[in-house]
């Protein structure tokens, strides 16, 4: 499988999870993720993704700082219904990350490690998703404006041309490339906490 080169450079996010210590899948259930296994997930590489990808890692980074985000353990709010443009798309990510679900989440073993109930929607709130820790009740609320890195002019009438069938080869490679090199930018464009995810405390 081959995927774009800055994937690897897109840092990735470490958590601990009791369920996978607890079953042996990983060693002190500590799981590193990579934005790779966001778009394997997703099918695809997009702003959406990143953006997903880029709220739940700044806001483990604020609930958590520098001590090891506790998978299973974190409740994830969405302002939007799951069925709103693309909420589904960026709880699906979130949920891969922190862990949370709703209904159809793992129910739990023996009074622990319960996961349903801990993804909602259509939640009242001044930002996007707010992202709280069970064990603290300490809560952050993200927002994306993708708008921020706006995509080459281009690529809208590449895009036109794809979907009318009319484009050729180079030029659908030519959008690939332009489209990834915005998702690049805003995966990388800024160190540590960039200008278009915005994370404000509740708690």
């Amino acid at each position: 499988m081959q995927l774009p080169e800055f994937f690897d450079a897109v840092p990735p996010l470490v958590l601990r999870d009791p369920l996978a210590a607890f079953l042996g899948a990983a060693e002190d259930g500590l799981i590193e993720y990579r934005y790779a296994d966001a778009v394997k997930l997703a099918g695809h590489s997009c702003p959406t993704v990143a953006g997903a990808w880029l709220m739940t890692r700044c806001a483990l980074a604020a609930l958590y700082s520098d001590a090891v985000p506790e998978r299973g353990e974190i409740k994830v709010e969405f302002r939007d219904p799951q069925d709103s443009g693309v909420t589904g798309v960026i709880a699906n990510v979130a949920g891969l990350l922190t862990g949370a679900a709703g209904d159809g989440g793992f129910k739990g073993l023996g009074g622990r490690f319960n996961r349903r109930g801990l993804m909602a929607f259509g939640v009242p709130m001044e930002g996007e998703i707010r992202f709280t820790r069970v064990d603290t009740a300490a809560a952050v609320e993200t927002a994306y404006r993708p708008q921020l890195v706006p995509p080459q002019p281009e690529t809208g009438m590449l895009l036109q041309k794809i979907q009318a069938g009319s484009a050729s080869a180079e030029e659908r490679r030519t959008f690939g490339r332009l489209w990834q090199e915005r998702v690049k930018h805003l995966l990388l464009g800024q160190a540590g906490t960039p200008e278009w995810v915005t994370v404000s405390r509740k708690s």
